[in-house]
Order: structure tokens, then C-alpha cells, then sequence
């Protein structure tokens, strides 16, 4: 996470609601991108090289233009399709930035399909800010027209019903079947409560939304046990069905999905242990836990550390 001028860093809402407009776009165009990667210089389209395009015999990313440390390369809006069939479902259309809503849903037209149906990972702006703007878009899209309506646009699906446009939501155990697809789903809380993954078993791909990214380690707004359950329920199931690779919300899929979700929870236990460690050294809060813990790490990134052992400082007086 890059601090803004003036050295006062960016919070974790703010951050979030930049990463779902336009606005990382607008401004890195004028030089200045407040929540770059720090691995990245630039902020135009992430490494469109990498990154867009990716994905399976049924499942293509669109990467969104939205990178930053919250986002990495940016939003990878997923459009799944049966071989042949006329209907594709999205996954995370992404932030409200028109350009590239419209990439997507002309992508989509030019390949002679339509959107049948738009599910979310999750409600963070990053994921879904853009879903209602991409609904009528793509409705407009399939009626060979240039409005559209959200009353006639195409039903967005969604755990939380806050980000859902139509009657139906998503739930542990639903199976969408738009198209002629499978893809079956799993709640997964942690990065928020409102957390799903998506399994494609034709692909033997998981979609994991940002429960685990292409590279790193994601945030924490849940608590800290639904987090660790999430994963130890993901490295069982993959390993029971054999999965062949993860489609993450963010950053390059993985083709060892038990390889990363050990690592994965490797990590997170090998971060509690050492919270544990600076908690008996005398730190009292995240900021003096984040000094002790987070030496090696970027400096700029210490604030989004700082979120994550808040909830580990929280899970271990739960333990107590």
C-alpha cells in the first residue's frame, strides 16, 4: 500500500473505493497513483501481457484497469462459457470504469455471445462496484441496443443481498447452470464475510475471488478463524477433486492449487506464531506488533499488515 502525499496513509475503505472507479486510471494518467503496487511502476492496465487473456478452455480474464496494492495487477473479471453456447456467465464484472465495462461486454458480442448472468465473489468496489452499470450494458448489448435499464438489465447474483440485481441470491451448495455450465458454490468467509468460491469442475478450476490471489497474500476483514477454516476447507476439497488450477480475483492463475493453499496456510500460521512471539515481547498494539513482525516487508505495505494482525491479535484473545 503507497502512502498519499503528505505521508498519511490511505485507509482500508478509502483504498477499496478508489480501486472500484475510474479514478486509479485518471489520476495515474496525471502522474500519481496513490495506492500503486510498489512492485509496479505504472498503473495502466497492470501487465496486460501476463495477465489478460489467461484462463481456461471455458473461463477468460479480463484484467481491469485498476491496479494497486489492494488490487495487485488489477480485477480479474472472469467470463465463462460452455464451448459453443450462446450464454456466458461474468464473475466480477469489476470497478465502475466505463472503459472497461465496455471492453468486456463488446469482447463478449464480438464472439457472437451474451451475458445470461453476472455472480460476484464478493461486494468489495474492486469486484462489484461496476456490476449494475455492466448489467445494463450487457443487456442493452443482447437487445442489439445502446440503453438499457437496471429493471431489464441482466440479474446479478451475490451472497449479500445489498449487491444483487434481481430476486435470487447465491448460497453454500447453489449450482448455476446458465449456458449449459456447471459451476457450483462455496462459502468461503475471511477476506469479508460475504466471501464465495466457485468451482468449475469441467476446467477443474476454483474460482477464489480474493480468499487467494496470483501472488502475495490477501487482506483480512473477517475474522481470522472463518479465514483459516476457508482455507483448510479449500486445500481438502481441491485435493479431493483434484484440482488442476485456482482463478484468482487478482494477480496469474496457479496450476498447483494444493501448492499454494500450503503455502497459504503455512504463511498464516507461521504470521500467528510470530504475533504470538511479539505479543509475549511486550507489544501491545497492531502498529508495535506490525514493527516487530513486518521488519522485511515495505514499509508502504505496513498499513494493509497492520488490518491483518488486528485480526490476529483478535482470533488469539478469542483463543485465551
Amino acid at each position: 500500500m503507497s502512502p498519499r502525499r503528505g505521508g498519511a496513509p490511505l485507509s482500508r475503505a478509502v483504498m477499496w473505493r478508489l480501486a472500484g472507479t475510474s479514478a486509479l486510471r485518471h489520476l495515474e494518467r496525471l502522474g500519481w497513483n496513490p495506492v500503486r503496487h510498489p512492485d509496479l511502476r505504472s498503473g495502466r492496465m497492470g501487465r496486460m501481457s501476463e495477465i489478460d487473456g489467461i484462463g481456461t478452455e471455458r473461463a477468460t480474464c479480463w484484467l481491469a484497469p485498476n491496479p494497486s496494492a489492494m488490487t495487485l495487477d488489477g480485477t480479474n473479471t472472469w467470463v465463462i462459457g460452455e464451448p459453443g453456447a450462446e450464454e456466458v456467465v461474468v464473475v466480477d464484472p469489476g470497478p465502475k470504469d466505463g472503459v472497461h465495462l465496455k471492453r468486456v461486454v463488446d469482447g463478449i458480442a464480438a464472439q457472437g455471445r451474451r451475458v445470461g448472468l453476472v455472480i460476484l465473489t464478493h461486494g468489495h468496489p474492486d469486484h462489484s462496484a461496476g456490476a449494475a452499470r455492466f448489467s445494463e450494458l450487457a443487456a442493452a448489448a443482447a437487445a442489439g441496443t445502446s440503453g438499457g435499464s437496471r429493471a431489464g438489465g441482466v440479474p446479478v447474483r451475490a451472497l449479500d443481498p445489498r449487491h444483487r440485481l434481481g430476486d435470487e441470491g447465491l448460497a453454500e451448495g447453489d449450482v448455476i447452470t446458465t449456458g449449459g455450465l456447471e459451476l457450483r458454490v462455496m462459502e468461503t468467509p475471511g477476506h469479508s464475510n460475504d466471501s464465495l468460491t466457485f468451482w468449475l469442475p469441467a476446467d477443474r478450476a476454483v474460482l477464489t475471488g480474493d480468499t487467494v490471489l496470483g501472488y502475495g497474500t490477501t487482506v483480512l476483514e473477517g475474522k481470522l478463524g472463518d479465514y483459516l477454516g476457508s482455507l483448510d476447507r479449500l486445500r481438502k476439497f481441491s485435493e479431493d477433486v483434484e484440482a488442476a488450477t485456482i482463478l484468482p480475483g487478482h494477480g496469474p492463475k496457479l496450476d498447483d492449487p494444493i501448492g499454494a493453499l500450503d503455502y497459504y496456510i503455512g504463511h498464516r500460521r507461521e504470521r500467528l506464531a510470530q504475533v504470538e512471539d511479539a505479543v509475549a515481547a511486550g507489544a501491545r498494539t497492531a502498529k508495535e506488533v506490525v514493527a516487530r513482525v513486518y521488519s522485511d516487508v515495505d514499509k508502504s505495505l505496513w498499513p494493509a499488515a497492520e488490518w491483518s494482525v488486528k485480526a490476529q491479535l483478535e482470533y488469539l484473545n478469542e483463543r485465551s
